[in-house]
This record gives structure tokens, C-alpha cells and sequence, in this order.
């Protein structure tokens, strides 16, 4: 196993004018057997970042580290890293065993570890009785499993994870989440996890870089993400319902966003007045959609209540009253926290 450095990373597609910045000097330390999770959305940079540690695009500036070891220059070969992809990548004519074996067998490893090493990932995650079929006769979730199998018989130094449940359907990303969970508690290999869906981000990472065009806006546990966003995008991006950003709010600082998550608005008899727009009911709870009712602002309000508070009808007026301690403050300018 080995810690991960990224000092100053950069990335440039192109030359003079046509020049395409797309990794703004990213920086940061992902320590020996720490599970990292890179999340943005779509463009912002994650799988460039995780394909520059792997050795699959070329480095424009700044430094990677492997453990002890500059692998700037190093083939991907080289780097004792191994890789899950989106796409399985099985060979078809292959069964499950020979899928998982066959790196470690062009490596040339002696046929007793090769067993030996092959039937403890099987175990690790219960392929015992799937060894002797084809990728065809499996499930898209058994497939993935085999490609982590494939993986872990590598016993490489790091694992790099490049969105490996975008094609499982949200049941068996669930599931293979917990199994994600259980592979790296028994193992404790440094991973680097790629995704641009924030509940995988949250649900799985010990700690979380958050991208944002090529920028990395925001490195921290979960919890401290989530409580204590850097930004208004990491605000937005990171809670579903996003967090409230709203520049109309009464008693708001003129040049400051006030920022206030749905679940820490108060259904209450006096406070903030709000026009409802649209509900959704989800069961346990309810979503209200509202828009304020002084001054110029029309700015949309996001409320979650619980099923003990009664259903406002639409087009009535509520009114909700902020958590004190829950308000978050932004700089309008430059979209940083205050």
C-alpha cells in the first residue's frame, strides 16, 4: 500500500491560443489506505485527474507521487496501480477464473499463487460458484465484481475506481456499494474513486475532492462538505435538495448569498412568508417549493418537512423561520465562504 501525493497538477490540451486548460493546479494528499472520492459533474475534470495518476494522459505540470516514488514519467505499467472501469472489460471467450487470472499469468507468477490469490478475491466477494461461466452467463453487478476481482488479485499499491456503477441500474448500486465498503475495510488499499453522483460520494468516501471546471473546490470528510460547503457550487452540488443559495433574503448583508439547507427551514406560524409553487411528496417526507413574498425577490425556497407537519395547498402562504446556527454566508462576488 502507499499514500498518493498530487502537488500542482496540470493539464493543457493545445498550444498558443487553441490552448484548453482543463486541471487548474490540484493539489492534495491522499494518505496510505485512504478511500478518496473525486466527485464533479460531467466536464469538470475527475476521470482527466484519475487518468494522469494512472499513466494514461501526460502530464502538463506539476508532480504525482506513488508512495515514495515520481511516477511522472512512469508507463502505467509501472506504476503498481490497478483499474476499474465503467466498462467491464471482460473477455468473453474467458470464464470468470481466467478473467481474473490472466494479468498475473502474462506477469508470469508462479500457478500455485496464482490459485491461491484468485480464490481468495472469489471468497472476498462471493464468486465461488460463478468461476467456471462466461461473462455472458452473469449479471451486470456479478460482471463489475469480477473486474474488482481482477483487480485485487493484482495486490497493487493502489486501486483507481473510474465511475464502476454508472451502467448498474440504482438496486445493484447499492448493493455494490456495501460491497465496495466491505472490499476496502478488509483490505485497506489507498483508492481513488471516481463518480459524478454525490450520494456514491458521500456514502463512500472517507474523504471527498470536490471539481469544478478543472478546479478543485473543496477536499474534506463528507461531514465537513456537506456542513461546511467552501462554496456556493460545492453548496448547490453536494445535498439533494441542493442547499438554498438565495441573494434576496430578508435581513441578507448587501454582496452576501445566505445559504440554508431545506431540512433547516421551520414550517412555523410566523417568519419568512412563501408562496407554494409545487409539492413533492415522497413518503417519510415532503418537499415544498416556495417563493418569497417581500420585496424584489422572487427567489425559489426549497422546504423538507416530515410526514407529522400537515400538507400546505398550493398557492397558499407559509411561513418558515431559518435554524440560526444552520445559515451559511457567501461572498456574491467570488462565491467563497465567509
Amino acid at each position: 500500500m502507499a499514500s498518493i501525493t498530487l502537488n500542482k497538477l496540470v493539464k493543457r490540451y493545445g498550444n498558443g491560443k487553441t490552448v484548453n486548460q482543463v486541471i487548474h493546479s490540484v493539489s492534495a494528499q491522499i494518505d496510505d489506505g485512504e478511500f478518496v472520492v473525486v466527485v464533479g459533474p460531467s466536464g469538470c475534470g475527475k476521470s482527466t485527474l484519475l487518468r494522469m495518476v494512472a499513466g494514461l494522459e501526460e502530464i502538463t505540470g506539476g508532480e504525482i507521487s506513488i508512495g515514495n516514488r515520481v511516477v511522472n514519467t512512469l508507463e502505467p505499467s509501472e506504476r503498481d496501480i490497478a483499474m476499474v472501469f465503467q466498462n467491464y472489460a471482460l473477455y468473453p471467450h474467458m470464464n470468470v477464473f481466467d478473467n481474473m487470472a490472466y494479468g498475473l499469468k502474462i506477469a508470469k507468477v508462479p500457478l500455485v499463487e496464482i490459485q491461491a490469490r484468485v480464490d481468495k478475491a472469489a471468497k472476498i466477494l462471493e464468486l465461488g460458484e460463478y468461476m467456471q461461466r462466461k461473462p455472458r452467463e452473469l449479471s451486470g453487478g456479478q460482471r463489475q465484481r469480477v473486474a474488482m476481482g481482477r483487480a485485487i488479485v493484482r495486490q497493487p499499491q493502489a486501486f483507481l475506481f473510474d465511475e464502476p456503477l454508472s451502467n448498474l441500474d440504482a438496486k445493484l448500486r447499492a448493493h455494490t456499494r456495501l460491497e465496495i465498503q466491505k472490499l476496502h475495510r478488509e483490505l485497506g488499499i489507498t483508492s481513488l474513486f471516481v463518480t459524478h453522483d454525490q450520494v456514491e460520494a458521500m456514502t463512500l468516501a472517507q474523504r471527498m475532492m470536490v471539481m469544478n471546471a478543472g478546479v478543485m473546490e473543496q477536499f474534506g470528510t463528507p461531514e465537513e462538505v456537506y456542513s461546511r460547503p467552501a462554496t456556493t457550487f460545492v453548496a448547490s452540488f453536494i445535498g439533494s435538495p441542493p442547499m438554498n443559495l438565495l441573494k434576496n433574503a430578508p435581513d441578507a448583508r448587501p454582496g452576501t448569498i445566505v445559504g440554508i439547507r431545506p431540512e433547516h427551514l421551520d414550517i412555523t406560524a410566523t417568519g419568512w412568508a412563501l408562496r407554494v409553487d409545487a409539492l413533492e411528496m415522497l413518503g417519510f417526507e415532503r418537499l415544498v417549493y416556495g417563493r418569497w413574498l417581500h420585496g424584489a425577490g422572487n427567489e425559489l425556497v426549497i422546504v423538507r418537512s416530515d410526514e407529522t407537519q400537515p400538507v400546505p395547498g398550493l398557492d397558499t402562504i407559509i411561513h418558515v423561520t431559518p435554524r440560526a446556527d444552520r445559515l451559511h454566508t457567501f461572498d456574491a462576488a467570488t462565491g467563497k465562504r465567509l
